[in-house]
């Protein structure tokens, strides 16, 4: 029987002590949300499933979750074929200006969401895009891009070239053999991104703050609006949802990007 070294067991010690600090807000935010209680309690007195009743049935989480799915799902439709076409001129191509445009097209993984916040509230004052649809989703589109770029420049590192370029001397062109051979063989990657991208447009909170109003206001605007005015366990029900939807479209991602290989 093989002992465990006490490195070993310290640093197992230490994983589950840091897994436990990671979903403690969750194993305390999913029960209150099943409360009788008329206000955030933990533990709850009772059980009960009327704030998921009040969230389906109140006309103002509904919109908010409609804008919230329908900036996601464009996000996607449009960071994912950008994405995957920035991914592949970066891993073809040899000029020095690529590895900048690669690096400025991470910057939003790297400046702080509140300064990009800014930056895009003030764009968008001068273009009249505050409080509209198309400018939620183009700025979710410039967060969830680095994702897909990410998730498919990974993909690609696993591709052999050579594949597309023996489909090219038999006659395809470039455009034809990319979606003939190699996308085949990065797919995962690429459902893997557009996944990311559509949990980072679901989640995201900041920018929606400064940019979004009226009709137009994502789920997470309306939730930290109503912890504002009135606290209630409605909140703690719709973020068990949107955590419970983000775990299984990771595990989603996971699952595409292990059956790639």
């Amino acid at each position: 029987m093989t002992r465990l070294s006490p490195a070993r067991i310290a640093l197992y010690v230490i994983s589950a002590l840091v897994l436990i600090y990671l979903i403690l807000p969750v194993l305390i935010i999913a029960p209150i949300s099943f409360s009788s209680a008329r206000f955030l309690t933990f533990p709850p007195p009772s059980f009960s499933l009327r704030w998921y009743q009040q969230y389906f049935s109140n006309a103002a989480w509904m919109q908010a979750t409609r804008v919230t799915l329908t900036v996601a799902l464009l996000t996607v439709l449009i960071a994912t074929p950008l994405g995957v076409s920035a991914a592949y001129a970066i891993s073809q191509s040899k000029l020095r200006i690529m590895r900048l445009i690669h690096m400025m097209l991470l910057l939003p993984l790297v400046v702080p969401i509140i300064i990009t916040a800014v930056g895009i509230f003030f764009l968008y004052a001068k273009i009249g895009l505050v409080a509209t649809l198309p400018g939620l989703v183009l700025a979710n589109v410039m967060l969830g891009l680095p994702y897909v770029i990410i998730s498919v420049l990974a993909g690609l590192q696993s591709f052999d070239p050579a594949q597309e370029m023996v489909a090219r001397s038999l006659g395809m062109n470039r455009l034809r053999s990319f979606f003939a051979v190699t996308l085949p063989q990065i797919k995962s990657s690429v459902v893997a991104g557009g996944i990311f991208a559509f949990i980072s447009a679901m989640d995201e909170t900041i920018v929606a703050l400064f940019i979004s109003g009226g009709q137009y206001q994502p789920l997470t605007k309306r939730m930290f609006t109503a912890l504002r005015d009135e606290i209630d366990p409605t909140i703690a029900a719709i973020s068990t949802l949107m955590t419970a939807a983000s775990f299984v479209l990771v595990l989603l991602a996971s699952a595409r990007q292990k059956k790639g290989g």
